[in-house]
């Protein structure tokens, strides 16, 4: 694996074609651009690899410099394929002033990029509080792929279980993580699960990490109200969920740390998997604690 180490200057002002044409994109009477217009680009640039798939910024911009106001940063990609099974592909590009202050880390998606194919992309990276300078970086963060048929799927189709399985931002506390699990209803029929999630922990080359116990329950991890409640018969009418959590501490004593992206997790034993990105960093506990399936409460 390579890690990411891209960095491209913004500068304040570029000569050149403005990056999107759009029907706003008209002139002012002294030949500037519209300050309605798309970004401006820069020369573009090699990013960085991991896992199977190579991702390159080619293009990055700003308004024009004469405009004033808040703008939203804009970037253009690629990112190649180099396994030989469709991945869907998350890349996090990271917004910096010059001086190193983080301005946006912004996650982008790139669905089922076939095996040896390049797919291009654009993201915007969000609006600065106030005009700036010049100088901004953007970098490539971190990029992830799983494979294409195993992607959670938060929108669109339903899968054909009926059954839509994706994870929560979680949430951290003197060295604490919880990450909430979701197993949403979105047939038009009931469903029912019982028990806990199958959860098997990935390095980030996909590959099962070995030295990490996953328990049913808190397994000595923390107290967590209700995280070691018993499994109970869970019944879903179509739109209701059921909730499950994944618990474990970063704390590092001897030994070498375990950081671990990805979780392959199936609902119940016989459903088909779902591969998740909770960056587990377990540092050298060698726990993790995952709850029962519970119905979640109505919004």
């Amino acid at each position: 694996m390579r890690s990411p180490a891209l960095l491209l200057l913004l500068p304040a002002v570029l000569a050149g074609p403005l990056f999107l044409a759009t029907a706003c994109d008209v002139p002012h009477g002294d030949g500037r651009p519209s300050c309605a217009s798309s970004v401006v680009p820069v020369a573009p640039a090699s990013g960085a690899a991991e896992g199977d798939g190579d991702v390159e910024i080619t293009a990055v911009g700003t308004r024009p410099a004469h405009c004033t106001g808040p703008a939203p940063f804009h970037v253009a990609f690629r990112v190649t394929n180099h396994s030989g099974e469709p991945l869907t592909y998350t890349v996090t590009f990271g917004l910096t002033t010059g001086a190193g202050e983080a301005l946006a880390n912004v996650p982008h998606t790139v669905p089922a990029v076939p095996p040896g194919r390049t797919v291009r992309g654009e993201a915007d990276l969000g609006a600065p509080l106030a005009p700036r300078s010049g100088g901004e970086r953007v970098r490539v963060v971190k990029v992830r792929s799983v494979p294409a048929d195993e992607a959670p799927a938060p929108g669109g189709p339903c899968p054909t279980s009926g059954l839509r399985l994706t994870a929560d931002d979680g949430d951290a506390a003197m060295g604490l993580r919880v990450v909430g699990l979701r197993l949403e209803n979105c047939s038009s029929g009931v469903r029912r699960v019982e028990g806990y999630p199958l959860v098997r922990l990935l390095d980030e080359e996909r590959k099962p990490v070995t030295d990490v116990e996953v328990f049913r329950g808190s397994g000595g991890v923390a107290l967590v109200t209700g995280f070691d409640d018993p499994p109970r018969p869970v019944t879903l009418a179509p739109g209701e969920s059921a909730t499950a959590g994944l618990m474990w501490r970063n704390t590092v004593t001897d030994g070498t740390p375990v950081d671990a992206p990805y979780a392959r997790v199936r609902a119940t034993p016989g459903s088909a998997p779902v591969t998740l990105t909770p960056e587990f960093d377990l540092g050298t506990t060698g726990k993790l604690g995952v709850s029962a399936w519970k119905a979640a409460p109505a919004p």
